[in-house]
């Protein structure tokens, strides 16, 4: 544990010194970083200062990771129910496995499937290239799905039998005792599943990279292409020299990725501390 405690801190050390480099070095402020929408690191305004507005990069983030968190969760706890509550002897000897399944499947594979079903579609259906925010929202709602649902169950299975027998045999129907008792019940493991999710889709960089058209400039469309942090860096790292201002600001945006990482974490033991938020 000790060990672990310690390479967290390492490595929160080392992106944090790289990261803050861009402002302390190289003189950026941490408002324009934030602000601005012109990303051109390679290029300076007419003031002199470099163009590296990652304000596109993080709205594209969160764009995608709330989407396909609002489309996933409703999804993720209705087959919960259904698996749990309504065909449990269905849900684990078919479902189940088909879930562990889809958890294990590597993100690229998902990103074809996106590349060479997906994007065509939006295509076909709303013009433009298809690619965009609305291509890498059904891609991470797919890939989120299985690991929101699976931990979904975990909590719904978890409320004691006899929350529902003392519901039932006080006249409450079954919707009502799965709605008032079941769901009130598992409330903490069901927002759990959901940070869980948000954190995978937030992070997720190879499958979204594929759909999304990585154009860091501001998203003004769900169909029009734009980019996410984690399609930025995997796609800049390689190109630019460790030190320079170019290196700099992709080390910054991955120190907003692991603060929103971090942030993701206490939410989760907060839910787990608290037992549930009211």
């Amino acid at each position: 544990m000790a060990t672990m405690a310690v390479g967290a801190l390492v490595i929160i050390y080392f992106v944090a010194s790289k990261g803050l480099a861009t402002f302390f070095v190289n003189k950026v402020s941490i408002w324009s970083f934030l602000s601005g929408q012109d990303w051109q690191p390679s290029k300076l305004d007419g003031g002199g200062h470099p163009l590296v507005g990652a304000l596109p990069m993080i709205a594209g983030s969160f764009g995608v990771t709330l989407l396909a968190a609002l489309i996933a969760t409703p999804l993720a706890i209705g087959a919960a129910i259904f698996m749990v509550e309504i065909s449990p002897k269905f849900g684990k000897r078919v479902l189940q496995p088909v879930i562990e399944l889809l958890i294990g499947i590597p993100s690229v594979v998902y990103g074809l499937i996106g590349l060479t079903i997906i994007v065509p579609v939006m295509r076909h259906w709303f013009g433009g290239t298809g690619f965009g925010i609305a291509a890498g929202t059904v891609v991470l709602t797919v890939m989120i799905l299985p690991t929101v649902t699976s931990l979904a169950v975990d909590a719904i299975t978890a409320v004691p039998r006899h929350y529902r027998e003392a519901s039932l045999a006080l006249g409450a129907t079954r919707w009502q005792t799965i709605s008032g008792v079941v769901l009130k019940s598992a409330r903490s493991g069901l927002l759990t599943a959901l940070v869980f999710g948000m954190a995978r889709a937030f992070g997720e960089a190879l499958a979204v990279q594929m759909v999304i058209g990585n154009a860091a400039i501001m998203p003004t469309s769900l169909v029009e292409p734009a980019s996410t942090l984690t399609s930025i860096l995997t796609m800049s790292m390689g190109n630019t020299i460790p030190g320079q201002l170019e290196n700099n600001v992709l080390w910054s945006l991955a120190l907003v990725l692991l603060l929103m990482s971090l942030f993701f974490i206490i939410v989760v033991r907060l839910i787990g501390k608290r037992g549930s938020i009211k």
